[in-house]
């Protein structure tokens, strides 16, 4: 029987790892075995085999993660997005439709506006801070509601207590990334959410060296996913599994540092008159300030903004910029920094970007953990060359 840890830092250490410790290993050892002897296995699911992301180093992790956000179940993938496109795929099909939140991460919104469409899958844009829009948006074949626990790059927190019951009320599959939060900031099953989703590459493994995603939740829904999972093949190799095995472990540490530092750095960008607009859910004054003190225990280490000035003028800026590295993704130990337009949402259409907000001179920032004081220091020379 799994053994109860009652802090997520003790459940971040201990949950998941094998009794009694392998030969007395006290890391999780990597399994680099394709394959396992039969054992009378009688579903195909059960046998031993790394596709169906069922070895020692996968259990763990799924035990670990389950544990994590207090849900019943939990799968890692080859990445984020294999954890969103399965999930997703597993409960619609040719005829079927879907809410989603509208400003969402460019790979998801592409995946849902044109693969969706594509096999005949239909979806509606909802506002999440208008609850009572959604019902109209409501039909017989609506099956799923889709949300970002912080919106990818405008850092918006949705009504997300109103989802769940939204969802619950109407018989629809509640489904949200908690990419951006982590379980440290928010748990979702604890506040009636079915499924998280995770791109594992970010803050759940925090050092840049993986690509890995998770799907967590409800146990009867999570069986039909691994089901799904198993035929997609998209399992994630038990090197990578032993990679974020160890990353989780300081979890709590990175995600509070990195909460406190985004927080200074974001309140020092509101208060520069070189800054046009900041957007972090940590800041007082934002839409989804007073929303975000009540759903979250930090508010992560994701943040953007833009300056007084034109593309050139947030480039200038970004090339001045001496300890972020320009770079897609985010969540690692480094600082990164970029444009969205020209990674994380350069699929989507100038239009759609416009219609949502994320300007061509949005900067997102996702903060590290190195120094508050480097980072503002190194903001503020930066800042400086533009005026």
């Amino acid at each position: 029987m799994a053994k109860h840890y009652k802090h997520i830092e003790t459940r971040l250490i201990h949950a998941g790892e094998p009794e009694p410790l392998i030969n007395g290993a006290v890391s999780m050892p990597i399994f680099q075995s394709s394959t396992f002897e039969y054992a009378g296995q009688s579903s195909y699911d059960d046998i031993r085999y790394i596709r169906l992301n069922n070895t020692p180093n996968h259990i763990a992790l799924h035990q670990k993660l389950a544990a994590l956000e207090n849900a019943e179940a939990a799968v890692v993938t080859a990445s984020g997005m294999a954890a969103i496109t399965t999930a997703i795929l597993t409960f619609l099909t040719p005829g079927d439709h879907l809410l989603t939140q509208d400003c969402l991460y460019g790979g998801t919104h592409e995946f849902i506006t044109k693969d969706l469409t594509a096999l005949g899958i239909s979806h509606d844009f909802v506002d999440g801070d208008a609850p009572d829009s959604w019902t109209g948006k409501l039909r017989p074949e609506t099956k799923m509601i889709y949300m970002e626990t912080i919106t990818n790059p405008l850092m918006q927190v949705a009504d997300l207590r109103a989802v769940a019951e939204f969802a619950k009320a109407n018989g629809l599959i509640s489904m949200i990334d908690n990419t951006f939060a982590s379980p440290i900031n928010f748990r979702p099953s604890e506040h009636g959410f079915d499924l998280s989703l995770h791109s594992c590459s970010k803050y759940l493994n925090g050092h840049s060296d993986i690509v890995a995603g998770a799907v967590i939740g409800r146990a009867d829904l999570m069986e039909k996913i691994i089901h799904k999972l198993n035929h997609l093949g998209g399992s994630l190799d038990p090197h990578a599994c032993f990679l974020l095995h160890r990353g989780i472990k300081t979890l709590a540490v990175r995600m509070r540092y990195q909460n406190e530092s985004a927080l200074r750095i974001s309140e020092y960008l509101h208060k520069h008159p070189a800054v046009e607009k900041v957007n972090y859910p940590g800041l007082e004054g934002q839409p989804g300030y007073t929303r975000a003190r009540e759903l979250f225990e930090g508010f992560g280490g994701m943040l953007s903004f833009e300056l007084k000035g034109d593309v050139e003028t947030a480039d200038r800026f970004i090339r001045s910029m001496n300890l972020p590295i320009i770079a897609p993704s985010l969540g690692g130990v480094e600082t990164l920094i970029t444009r969205p337009v020209t990674t994380s949402h350069a699929g989507m259409s100038p239009e759609d970007r416009q219609t949502l907000g994320i300007s061509d001179t949005l900067i997102r920032l996702s903060v590290g953990i190195e120094a508050t004081e480097d980072l503002i220091e190194d903001i503020e020379q930066a800042l400086v060359k533009e005026k």
